[in-house]
């Protein structure tokens, strides 16, 4: 199986993917191809030696920066990196794609090149908090950031058939995040979707609260994109907060530096748990496709990882798993009404 990777798509393109990419053929032997500016690609793998086999490089004339504008950049630039790999997933040359590049212009270039699992309303961005084995999957973090309350059943679907068939999950716990855990908390929406949820046949535990995601009582949190966006980037400040202080207080005093020799080893494996890079990149749910979101900031390891997300997550028989569980449930959402507030469009932050 090929995994298309961009190449372009970073804030450390096209270095970081390169190397991601050589990783992941080395030790997992995945088969990448690299999709961007074949002479600035093929400049990269230069410094590393011969270009071993399982890694091509396939042409791209554009690329799509940070800060343009997703859907017309999408559209305007036929030829970018990310358009050409998702073409590799729709021809079928490629089982995924993976970028962290802008994540507007990826979602947009999902839709267009891959439309929707039928059934699906709205796409979501589902991303691994690493705070029990394998991990939580929270989503949206955010594709939509506003919701109505068939997207987030939706979401809670799409969620739980790809905690199941990537990571194994009989029956994967289903929580609704909320500022209460008692079913009357909470604004319109969420009072709306919790009755929804209770009757839609998955294993729903009801409202959890954020300070208690933690404590590994769901496999799966749904939410709309606005407020997962806002508690993943809070959740990535804190903990980056806690590791600076940890550092400046053991280089406060000789004999916590000592101290901190000794500790070494585990607070190593502790930053590793708390690092986003080993946790393979964010899923791209709903879409026709496997689609992964990578760090914008990610390095060669962080790559890696992603690809091998991908890798799983093409394997697994997920996309199939999703048409079958949201062929039926998806337009039963949809019968059932759109109350709750509006959409404004899908919205990536």
């Amino acid at each position: 199986m090929i995994i298309a990777l961009d190449a372009m798509g970073g804030d450390r393109a096209p270095a970081e993917p390169v190397k991601g990419a050589l990783l992941a053929n080395r030790e997992l032997g995945l088969q990448v191809a690299l999709v961007g500016l074949p002479e600035m690609v093929r400049e990269e793998l230069a410094h590393h030696g011969p270009v071993p086999s399982g890694i091509e490089v396939v042409a791209a004339s554009q690329a799509i920066a940070m800060d343009e504008a997703p859907a017309l950049a999408v559209r305007q630039k036929k030829d970018a990196s990310i358009n050409v790999a998702m073409d590799l997933v729709k021809r079928g040359v490629a089982g995924g794609v993976v970028s962290a590049g802008n994540t507007g212009a990826l979602m947009a270039s999902a839709l267009l090149n891959l439309g929707r699992v039928p059934g699906i309303e709205r796409p979501a961005i589902g991303t691994m908090a690493p705070y029990t084995s394998p991990g939580t999957l929270v989503l949206d973090v955010g594709a939509n950031v506003d919701c109505k309350p068939s997207y987030l059943v939706q979401f809670a679907q799409m969620g739980a058939v790809y905690m199941e068939r990537v990571y194994g999950i009989e029956r994967p716990r289903v929580g609704l995040f909320n500022i209460g855990e008692e079913p009357t908390k909470g604004n319109e929406l969420t009072q709306e979707v919790y009755a929804r949820l209770r009757e839609s046949g998955l294993h729903f535990i009801g409202n959890v609260e954020p300070d208690r995601v933690h404590h590994g009582l769901v496999d799966v949190v749904v939410t709309d994109g606005f407020t997962g966006n806002l508690a993943v980037k809070a959740a990535e400040g804190t903990a980056d907060f806690i590791f600076s202080q940890l550092k400046a207080v053991i280089q406060s005093r000789p004999q916590y530096r000592l101290a901190a020799l000794l500790l070494r080893p585990a607070l190593l494996r502790l930053r590793r748990r708390m690092d986003y890079g080993e946790y393979g990149g964010a899923p791209l749910l709903g879409v026709n496709g496997v689609v992964i979101v990578a760090h914008g900031r990610a390095d060669a390891q962080a790559m890696k990882n992603a690809l091998r997300t991908a890798q799983e997550a093409a394997s697994s028989g997920m996309l199939d798993a999703m048409r079958d569980a949201l062929g039926t449930g998806a337009s039963g959402a949809r019968a059932a009404g759109s109350s709750g507030p509006s959409n404004s469009g899908e919205t990536s932050a």
